[in-house]
């Protein structure tokens, strides 16, 4: 028997899990800022070890920007947005896309920690026919608006959500996270162009702004700066704030205060959290060994 006679599992709903984040989410989405940010940070940690032993398990997978990413999709995720495991197409949902999908790994778990599926399921991750595949699919993975991985795919996608909702008369919001690498795509800067154009207060676009990419620097490979000063000339409402500050997050995840959309600049570090791996290039794709995964969940418990 090969891989391909066995039919993939479905991924199918943690009620429990679902239960509990569903009223921990709406005490976190009312609280203030720094009262919801200590709970974040606990939430973070365990997505967190999560991405680690997912990694682990897979030998696969992009851990630098799982890491550096992490705090930006909980404080989305829990201290934001109105998501529903429970019904995931609500048409009345908000939408979360992340544009860099490469880390898919931070995506998963933490859909899981919210209850989407199962946390068990994150073994399954890029194994032969899971669901889980190294870049999220909208068909098989609940919580996943579209399919991201190419670079500068999901901002236009999530662009045409913050229109769509306009377009209908709808309150959602869209929150959309890009790499920083990732800006240098031209079709991201067609796309904030468009949004600009149309006035989409509706939607957050959020720059995890490690400073690394594939291989080198980003100002090594094309120079981004001055980033914020360009999405304000897009016609941008733009904050910078530290990405792994959740009090400043869930701050700058506000809505629009002038009728523009909003960008975000969080700047971040390439493997945060765990020290030997913090704004390091060779960690955007390198898998930890047994001994070194365990050196990290020693880091992140402390």
């Amino acid at each position: 028997m090969t891989a391909l006679d066995i039919a993939p599992r479905p991924l199918e709903l943690d009620e429990a899990a679902a239960r509990a984040y569903v009223e921990r989410g709406a005490r976190l989405r009312a609280a203030t800022p720094a009262e919801a940010a200590p709970e974040l940070a606990t939430i973070a940690t365990g997505i967190r070890r999560d991405v680690l032993t997912t990694i682990q398990a897979a030998r696969m997978g992009h851990v630098g920007g799982d890491l550096s990413v992490t705090d930006l999709l909980v404080t989305a995720m829990w201290g934001t947005l109105e998501l529903d495991p429970f019904d995931p197409a609500n048409p009345g949902r908000d939408r979360f896309i992340l544009s860099k999908g490469h880390c898919a790994a931070a995506l998963y778990s933490t859909l899981a920690s919210c209850g989407f599926f199962s946390r068990e399921r994150l073994s399954e991750f890029m194994a032969p026919l899971s669901p889980l595949n190294g870049h999220p699919n909208r068909v098989k993975v609940p919580g996943v608006e579209t399919n991201t991985g190419p670079l500068g795919h999901g901002f236009p996608v999530a662009t045409g959500c913050a229109l769509g909702a306009k377009l209908r008369g709808e309150t959602w919001r869209t929150i959309v996270v890009l790499g920083d690498g990732e800006m240098q795509e031209g079709s991201n800067w067609e796309a904030a162009m468009t949004a600009a154009h149309y006035g989409l207060d509706n939607l957050t676009a959020v720059v995890d702004r490690n400073r690394l990419q594939q291989g080198a620097r980003t100002e090594d490979t094309k120079k981004l700066e001055p980033l914020d000063d360009k999405w304000a000339a897009f016609g941008w409402e733009v904050r910078v704030i530290d990405g792994h500050d959740h009090q400043a997050i869930k701050e700058a995840y506000a809505p629009s205060t002038t009728g523009r959309p909003v960008a975000v600049v969080a700047n971040t570090v390439k493997g945060k959290g765990v020290s030997f791996m913090e704004d390091r290039v060779e960690w955007h794709h390198k898998v930890p060994t047994d001994e070194q995964v365990r050196l990290a969940l020693e880091e992140l418990s402390r």
